[in-house]
């Protein structure tokens, strides 16, 4: 479907086929990304590898974060951080059960801290991290702002930034621009502090600052590359992880049958220990149909991020000229019946049983993290740990829906869409868990008011 919005050229493509040409035939082709006026603020002018134009710059930080974040060695050594925030968790459901319970602040924080922690180091649990409450709030703030829609956009002139000025997306996004910025500031610094003890291997900071000291190569790395890219991190995690989670527990919970059918895996693949393990989870064949019906039924963007014709090229027939927006529409290929024949407006996860098609990439009519040379590089981390923290809230509790409370699967209209009414469960512990239940206190708890970063937000 082509559309002219604004003064931008639009393609929106919705069949696995033409999503076939855009990120594999014509991948090269149309893998740049078009310029945001308002994700150019917030990514430090497009530093942010996630927004960047493709070119050096590009190929040079995607290997980096494929390499140095999100290659399967480091999957493995995040394994502490995610058993870290994961114990912080259990042990706050505890403290909650028989009650209902909130479910989205409480995952959208595991998210922040398993990705805090990949980050910044043990700093990120330590009283010296200027780890503020408000801080949740000021990204949640920013991926608003985000998502929200732009009228410089689609009118690159002064008419879409007077709309922009009219409507306070401009003003909002410049007070959350320097409400990060000065966070990134104290964190840079903190990494630079001579008398600080440097990990090991250093954290992806540390890493980061590693690229704009060196001077050997051509990349000409900044402080605002550095800053960027920790915006990419967290932005780019923390909400769509959290997205899949919920909608995940709320298809089980509506589902009964299903839901028993995966505790029951888990805890017999569990068996007598007091906790999900990492190797636990290859076991796991039926949470992983879940998690793939999951981000079949519910992606966590309705539509890819953008990419932008760089030469004239045809899709389905059709010719798509330079310069061209092209949108994959992933939700309306997800529930296309020619793709999925088998009632694909309803959750089943056994639909997986006997089919190879995975989410990796190499099958278009699943791409909920894209395809090709754009393809999230953060794909086999996101994924461990949706699997992890699900795997961890089904063995050690059983859920139910609160007295007179019936789910609505109606989804926020936004980009990355979530339940429009929170999801209240009521959490049980696990009978033959509950004597482990101490274990879950040897998180320790930190005070996370020690720098008040953002007093505007309270």
């Amino acid at each position: 479907m082509q559309l002219q919005l604004g003064t931008v050229r639009t393609v929106v493509v919705s069949s696995a086929e033409a999503a076939r040409e855009v990120m594999k035939t014509h991948d090269e082709d149309c893998c740049t990304r078009p310029v945001s006026p308002g994700m150019k603020r917030l990514s430090y002018g497009l530093k942010n590898v996630g927004f960047a134009p493709y070119g050096a710059y590009w190929h040079a930080m995607r290997k980096f974060f494929v390499v140095e974040l999100f290659g399967v060695r480091h999957v493995e050594a995040a394994w502490h951080a995610r058993q870290h925030q994961v114990d912080k968790l259990m042990n706050t459901l505890s403290g909650l059960a028989g009650e209902p319970v909130a479910l989205k602040q409480h995952i959208l924080s595991l998210a922040d801290g398993i990705i805090g922690m990949l980050g910044f180091g043990d700093m990120y649990n330590s009283d010296k991290f200027p780890h503020h409450k408000n801080l949740e709030h000021v990204l949640e703030e920013a991926i608003h702002v985000q998502s929200s829609f732009s009228a410089e956009d689609y009118f690159p002139n002064i008419v879409g930034r007077l709309v922009d000025q009219i409507t306070g997306l401009a003003s909002r996004r410049e007070r959350v621009f320097k409400l990060l910025d000065t966070f990134f500031e104290v964190i840079i610094e903190q990494h630079l502090d001579p008398q600080r003890a440097k990990p090991h291997n250093g954290d992806l900071v540390d890493r980061l600052i590693d690229l704009w000291k060196d001077t050997s190569g051509n990349l000409n790395i900044t402080r605002d590359h550095v800053k960027g890219n920790i915006f990419g991190t967290f932005i780019g995690g923390s909400d769509t992880t959290t997205a899949t989670i919920l909608w995940a527990m709320a298809e089980l919970t509506r589902n009964p049958r299903l839901l028993e059918r995966v505790q029951d895996e888990i805890r017999a693949v569990v068996g007598g220990n007091d906790r999900v393990r990492p190797d636990d989870l290859s076991k796991l064949v039926f949470l992983k149909m879940v998690v793939k019906e999951t981000l079949r039924l519910h992606p966590p963007a309705t539509m890819l991020l953008p990419r932008e014709a760089m030469r004239d090229i045809r899709i389905g027939g059709y010719d798509v000229l330079a310069k061209t927006r092209i949108y994959v529409n992933v939700w309306a290929i997800c529930r296309d019946p020619a793709n999925w024949p088998d009632d694909p407006e309803d959750f089943k996860p056994e639909r997986f049983e006997t089919s190879e098609i995975d989410f990796k990439g190499g099958h278009f009519e699943l791409t909920p993290f894209g395809a090709g040379r754009r393809i999230c590089p953060a794909l086999s981390m996101s994924t461990a740990t949706v699997e992890f923290t699900l795997a961890n809230l089904l063995y050690h509790f059983d859920w139910a829906l609160p007295e007179g409370i019936v789910i609505s699967m109606q989804e926020e209209g936004k980009l990355i869409p979530l339940l429009q009414t929170p999801l209240l469960l009521v959490p049980t512990p696990y009978t033959s868990t509950s004597e482990h239940n101490e274990a879950w206190h040897d998180t320790p708890e930190t005070d996370p008011v020690k720098i008040n970063l953002f007093p505007c937000m309270e």
